[in-house]
Parts: C-alpha cells; structure tokens; sequence
C-alpha cells in the first residue's frame, strides 16, 4: 500500500506565500517523477510542476517563475514553495508520484487526496 498526503494548504492574501508538501509512505521501492496538479471546480486539472528522481523540474507557464519544485528523496517528500500567489492560484492542489512498490514489476500513479489553496483578499 503506498500513500500520499499532502499539507500546508490554506487562506493567503494576493502576493503571499505557501509552502505545500508531501509525504509519501508505505511499502515504496523507488520514486520516480513526482509532482504538482491543481483543479478548480468543472475544469480538468492541470498540471504545474514536476521534478524527476535526478532534480530536473518543468513548470507550467502559469507558475512559471513564481512556484519552486523540489524533493528530498531520503524522506520521500516533495514540496512546493509559492510566492506571489494570485486569485486564480486558487485551487484543490494535489500531489502524484510514479511508485515502485516492493513485489511490483512496474511503477504506478498515485495521487494524494488534495489542499485546498485560497487566495483572497
């Protein structure tokens, strides 16, 4: 079983900041890319940021510049530090990973259950 949680959502004003992490647990062999998706009500979710287990980070160009990706693989965490945060930042932000689990031949996408991320004055 492996599972993934994500925290540090929250209320922040325009221009603030947040830190959104994520911990992955459970019987893992191997993480591969992880990353960051965001939905909002009746729209797909999109993805804005990935890191892979070497470092290499791609954003989307709506964040570009303003989040930073980053994974401590020793604690099978990732985060996602966000500054000047804008209303339309506003989102149910979730985490995945491609997990190797013990006894699985191949990786698997898993998502986390989301944070809520609200940017309001």
């Amino acid at each position: 079983q492996v599972q993934l949680v994500e925290s540090g959502g929250g209320l922040v004003q325009p221009g603030g900041s947040l830190r959104l992490s994520c911990a992955a647990s459970g019987s893992i062999r191997s993480i591969n890319a992880m990353g960051w998706g965001r939905q909002v009500p009746g729209k797909e979710r999109e993805l804005v940021a990935s890191i892979t287990s070497g470092g290499t980070t791609n954003y989307a160009d709506s964040v570009k510049g303003r989040f930073t990706i980053s994974r401590d693989n020793a604690k099978n965490t990732m985060y996602l530090q966000m500054n000047s945060l804008k209303p339309e930042d506003t989102a149910v932000y979730y985490c995945y990973g491609a997990i190797t689990s013990w006894g699985a031949h191949d990786q698997l996408g898993y998502w986390g259950q989301g944070t809520q991320v609200t940017v309001s004055s």
